[in-house]
């Protein structure tokens, strides 16, 4: 049965007097190329949540595009924080991903009074000021809304380096592990934004 998101979550924290509730998520954590990216958004207090509003992996591109137009226009603040491949390279996925998050913090306008966060706490943050949601992006309404921004705006990157390198098709698998870019993989090799820190040698 499909679960939609609610603001119950933030119901409670803004019974407790916070005001600049932040959701948060991320994506493209799994994937072979191309950054992770992670998005920050604040609702206003007891917003109506956009219809449709669900986890970003459950929506068509299309009602994706949609909801990212609705979000941007309803929320107090929003932002995206991207770390590039080389620096995933460097760091490794999870650090990396945490610093996602920092960089979508660090570029909103507003400081937010509380984090809700899919999954896990997150570093140098005070934890009774957090809470991780198992599957947020599912539950929880401001976490699924980072969900969709996070993912039109990587989707719209992959796009753009699909111009510069045609050959691997990211404009279609976002740099996930799809049978059509393994066998680009294969036969052109890595490119500039591939991850090769994920050993992508060991490839079947």
């Amino acid at each position: 049965m499909l679960t939609l998101p609610t603001l119950n979550y933030e119901r409670v924290v803004w019974g407790q007097g916070y005001r600049y509730v932040v959701g948060l998520d991320e994506v493209g954590r799994g994937s072979w190329a191309g950054p992770v990216v992670a998005a920050a958004v604040i609702f206003p207090l007891e917003i109506a949540i956009p219809l449709g509003l669900r986890d970003s992996k459950q929506l068509s591109d299309k009602r994706r595009e949609e909801l990212d137009k609705e979000i941007r226009s309803l929320a107090h603040d929003l932002a995206v924080g991207v770390v590039e491949a080389d620096k995933i390279d460097e760091v490794g996925i999870s650090q990396a991903t945490q610093l996602a998050f920092k960089h979508a913090l660090k570029n909103l306008k507003a400081k937010p009074d509380f984090y809700l966060i899919d999954a896990f706490y997150l570093k140098n943050l005070k934890k009774k000021f957090q809470q991780p949601i198992v599957k947020g992006d599912e539950k929880c309404a401001t976490i699924s809304a980072a969900s969709v921004i996070a993912k039109v705006f990587r989707d719209h990157l992959m796009r753009q380096f699909h111009h510069y390198y045609p050959q691997y098709g990211f404009d279609v698998h976002k740099g996930y592990g799809t049978k059509r870019h393994q066998e680009a993989i294969r036969r052109y090799g890595f490119c500039g934004i591939h991850r090769k820190s994920f050993n992508l040698n060991y490839l079947p």
